[in-house]
């Protein structure tokens, strides 16, 4: 399990943005902008533990 979490840091990111979004969405009253804005923040998020990953393992291959 804790592979498939790391080589899909994206895909996690995004679903997280999704849901954190449609829930800001639901507060502020129009669910897809606060989608949108999750689907943005979700890949920055996701990018960025992608990144942080294939750094950890690059320090492992040399």
């Amino acid at each position: 399990m804790k592979r498939i979490k790391e080589e899909n840091a994206l895909v996690r990111g995004v679903a997280l943005g999704v849901a954190i979004g449609a829930a800001l969405g639901v507060v502020f009253g129009n669910i897809a902008i606060g989608v949108g804005v999750g689907i943005a923040l979700g890949a920055a998020l996701g990018f960025e533990w992608q990144r942080k990953h294939d750094a950890e393992h690059k320090d492992k291959k040399d």
